[in-house]
C-alpha cells in the first residue's frame, strides 16, 4: 500500500505546527504535494492566511504564492482527515528543573491517532532523546486510533535543521537525514524528502540512530561553545582578550572557530538536556554534556557581574544607574525570544537596583512582557546611559554610534565582540 500510494502520487501532506520549523516544510512541500499546514493556535493560523509569517522565516511573497498555489492552514481537525502522510513539528522545551517536556509532542500525537488511517506514515521532526518516536510516540498513535503499527500504519522521524534567522542555508538547501519504521516506510519517507529538498538526503539506518544524530548536533556546539566560554572567563583574568586569541589560533588549518557568548534557543540551550536525561534513564551520568550546560548557563551572570566590576572601577555609581541591554532575542536578525539568555543578563543586573532599558528592534514587546515580564522597546532611546551591555549582534546595532548613547563617564560591554575594540571596556 504504501508504494502504491508514491506510485500513484496520491501523497496528501498534514504538517502539525506552523512554528519556525513546521511553516517553512509547509511551505517548501506545498510546491509539489497538497498539503495542510495543522496548528492549534487561531490567531496564528488567520496570520498566515493572511499571507505574513510572523517569526520571519517565509518571506511574505512566498508565502502568499504557496496560498495561492494551495496551500491551506487550519485549526480544524477535520480538514486534515483526508491526509495519509503527517509531519509532526511541535516544539520540545525542557520544564523549570531542564527536565524533557514532551507535552506538545503528546498532543500532537494525540491529533494524529485521532485522524490517521491505515497505510498512513507520520514522520516525526521534533528534536528527541533515541527512542521517543517508538516508544512514547506511537503508542499514543495505537491507542487513540485503534491501528497497530508497522501493519496499519508506519512511522519516521527527520530532524530538523532549521536555522532562524538565517536566509542562506533555508530548509530546502540543508541536507536532511530521513529514517522509517520499515524498509519500504523508510525508502518511501525519504523519496517524499529528496523530492523537495535541494540538497539531498541521507538514508538513516533506524529511526534510533536518526534521533540520536540530532540530538547530538547540537549537544556538539554546546560543548564547544561551553570550552570557548571558559577560556574567555579564564582570560579575562589574565587580562587577555579572547578574540584576539581566537583569531591567532585560527591560523591553524584544523582549529574550530566556536566564539563564546550566550547560548539560548530552542535548540543548542535545550536538546542537551533530552541526551542527558536519556543516559541517565541508562545508568549514565553524562559529566561533559552536564558540565557544558552549566557554563553556558552561567554566562548571562557572569556578564553582569563584568559589567558592574567595570563600573566601579571607572567610578560610576551602581545605585539607580541607567543600563542600556542592547537585544533580547536569543540570536541575532530573528524575532525568537524563546529561552533568550538575555534575560539572565537582565535579571542579575536588576539585583543592584539599576534602571535598565531593553531595546531590539526585533522582538515583540507583547510576547516579551507575557513570557519574562519585562517591558522591552523597538525604538533606540533619546536618552543617555551609564552602561551599555551589547548583547545581541542585530544588523541594526553594527552602525550605531554607542558613544553618542553614552554618558561621559561610561562603560561598554560587548557580548557578542561585534564592536572596535577601542571603544569598549569589556567583552567575552
Amino acid at each position: 500500500m504504501l508504494l502504491d500510494i508514491m506510485e500513484q502520487k496520491q501523497i496528501k501532506i498534514c504538517v502539525i505546527g506552523l512554528g519556525y520549523v513546521g511553516l517553512p516544510l509547509a511551505r517548501l512541500f506545498s510546491t509539489k504535494y497538497k498539503t495542510i499546514g495543522f496548528d492549534m493556535n487561531q490567531r496564528r493560523v488567520d496570520e498566515l492566511m493572511c499571507g505574513h509569517d510572523t517569526t520571519l522565516e517565509v518571506d511574505d511573497r512566498l508565502l502568499q504564492e504557496a496560498i495561492a498555489g494551495g496551500l491551506v492552514c487550519t485549526t480544524d481537525v477535520d480538514m486534515i482527515r483526508d491526509c495519509n502522510f503527517y509531519v509532526v513539528a511541535v516544539p520540545t522545551p525542557v520544564d523549570r528543573n531542564n527536565n524533557p517536556d514532551l507535552t506538545p509532542l503528546v498532543g500532537a500525537s494525540t491529533t494524529v491517532g485521532k485522524v490517521i488511517g491505515k497505510g498512513d506514515i507520520v514522520v516525526y521532526e521534533s528534536t528527541v532523546y533515541p527512542g521517543v518516536t517508538e516508544d512514547e510516540c506511537v503508542p499514543i498513535i495505537e491507542k487513540i486510533s485503534g491501528l497497530k503499527f508497522n501493519e496499519d500504519f508506519f512511522a519516521g522521524y527527520s530532524p530538523e535543521r532549521i536555522n532562524p534567522g538565517d536566509k542562506l542555508h533555508t530548509v530546502e538547501k540543508i541536507k536532511k537525514i530521513t529514517s522509517g519504521s520499515t524498509p519500504a516506510a523508510a525508502d518511501l519517507i525519504d523519496s517524499v524528502y529528496s523530492s523537495v529538498i535541494q540538497a539531498g538526503t541521507f538514508k538513516a539506518s533506524s529511526i534510533k540512530v536518526a534521533e540520536a544524530a540530532k540530538v547530538i548536533e547540537n549537544s556538539q556546539r554546546d560543548i564547544n561553545i561551553a570550552f570557548v566560554n571558559e577560556l574567555s572567563k579564564i582570560f579575562s583574568r589574565m587580562g587577555i582578550d579572547t578574540q584576539d586569541v581566537l583569531e591567532a589560533a585560527a591560523t591553524k588549518w584544523n582549529f574550530l572557530p566556536f566564539k563564546p557568548g550566550l547560548v539560548g534557543g530552542h535548540c543548542i540551550g535545550v536538546d542537551p538536556y533530552y541526551l542527558a536525561q536519556c543516559a541517565q534513564r541508562y545508568g549514565y551520568n553524562p559529566e561533559i554534556i552536564l558540565a557544558g550546560r552549566r557554563m553556558n548557563d552561567s554566562m548571562g551572570e557572569y556578564v553582569a557581574s563584568e559589567t558592574i566590576k567595570l563600573m566601579l572601577k571607572k567610578g560610576i555609581q551602581v545605585l539607580d544607574s541607567r543600563i542600556l541591554i542592547m537585544g533580547f532575542t536569543f540570536k541575532e536578525n530573528c524575532p525568537d525570544v524563546r529561552n533568550t539568555k538575555v534575560i539572565d543578563i537582565y535579571r542579575a543586573l536588576k539585583q543592584y537596583n539599576l534602571d535598565i532599558t531593553v531595546y531590539d528592534p526585533w522582538a515583540n514587546p507583547e510576547i516579551a512582557r507575557r513570557e519574562y515580564g519585562i517591558d522591552l522597546v523597538n525604538e533606540l532611546p533619546q536618552q543617555r546611559f551609564d552602561a551599555v551591555v551589547m548583547a545581541v549582534a542585530h544588523k541594526e546595532f553594527l552602525d550605531i554610534d554607542t558613544e553618542q548613547l553614552c554618558n561621559e563617564k561610561h562603560i561598554i560591554y560587548d557580548v557578542k565582540g561585534i564592536l572596535d575594540k577601542n571603544i569598549i571596556d569589556g567583552r567575552l
